[in-house]
């Protein structure tokens, strides 16, 4: 087997894999203490925040979501995603962050001859002293695994509610995503049904949109099935699986936002550790966040594993201090 090449440009202290709002704070970081380092993400810069739907507004208010000091200035307390896309865009630029966007990694092994990290993408060949993974977890829907999930007309991502006027809407979940596409779909002339497998709205809704989508499932505008769960999906219907049995409902769209899941696979084929239990947490040292992978760090919401509500970019973002303290400390 040849040998792979690498040009002395492409040899890194750090490589960063992910170029969300974490892992752009780790290169800040990894700038600020004079490392060098290379981010790489396979999609566009913070690509989970340009999958969010397109009117969301974020539960935190907008100092929250700094990094590197600059100052997040929105138009309201709680910035919008355009607001974020504007911002993580402006810091990149203000420091000039050395980000390759649309570049997926395909493997990430350690050399044993020289202990650098050789990580091979669909365009080119690194090598690295450390790498930190901050993945996220949008990019995997959780699947409901039923029959007809895979219809064209089914989607686990939601971005704007005119594609749904006049048309039967089914929501499945009622998480602030679900809950917030159930609203707008309405309010642009949709016929909403949402199912829920709880009792109620959940808790962790929004505190300002919580009694908006509880007033309209009490009034009827809007239908909710609670204690149920969405069975099967056809090109003209649904059938749902309630407290009183089986209901099938005309509909047209499905939208699934039964929540997303970090990339184990990719974790495991890294080398890291996962938890047997459900929530699969990928093993690492909450005090410095390397992993069972000496040298291979964790940052940001991928360290929760399925618990996505654990780490949230504003509690996170101290990831990013305890990596590249812990790098100088072994002297890179």
């Amino acid at each position: 087997m040849n040998k792979q090449h690498f040009k002395s440009s492409n040899i890194f202290d750090v490589l960063i894999i992910g170029a969300g709002p974490i892992g752009l704070a780790c290169a800040i970081k990894a700038q600020e203490a004079g490392l060098s380092y290379v981010v790489i993400d396979k999609g566009c810069l913070v690509n989970s925040l340009y999958n969010y739907p397109q009117n969301m507004t974020f539960f935190s208010t907008s100092e929250k979501l700094e990094i590197g000091g600059v100052p997040f200035v929105s138009n309201n307390p709680k910035p919008t995603r355009a607001e974020a896309l504007e911002y993580y865009r402006r810091v990149t630029n203000k420091f000039e962050l050395k980000v390759n966007l649309f570049e997926s990694v395909d493997s990430v092994n350690k050399n044993k001859e020289n202990n650098l990290f050789e990580v091979t993408t669909a365009k080119d060949n690194y090598q690295s002293k450390k790498v930190v993974i901050a993945t996220g977890f949008y990019d995997i829907p959780a699947l409901l695994n039923i029959p007809g999930e895979n219809l064209p007309k089914v989607s686990h991502y939601y971005k704007d509610p005119h594609f749904f006027a006049m048309q039967n809407v089914l929501v499945v979940g009622a998480s602030n995503s679900s809950v917030d596409a159930a609203l707008e779909c309405y309010r642009k002339g949709a016929n909403v049904t949402m199912v829920v497998r709880a009792s109620e709205v959940g808790e962790r809704v929004k505190y300002w949109v919580r009694p908006d989508i509880i007033n309209r499932i009490e009034e009827g505008s809007i239908k909710a099935y609670f204690n149920s769960a969405l069975k099967a999906i056809t090109g003209e219907t649904v059938t749902i699986e309630t407290e009183n049995g089986e209901v099938n409902i005309a509909n047209d769209f499905v939208l699934a936002l039964t929540g997303y899941q970090p990339n184990f696979n990719f974790l495991q084929k890294m080398g890291v550790h996962l938890s047997d239990d459900f929530q699969r947490y990928p093993q690492h040292n909450p005090k410095t966040m390397e992993t069972n992978q000496k040298g291979m760090y964790l940052a940001g919401v991928v360290c929760g594993g399925m618990d996505t509500h654990l780490w949230f970019i504003e509690n996170s973002r101290i990831h990013a201090d305890l990596i590249i303290e812990d790098i100088l400390k072994k002297n890179i």
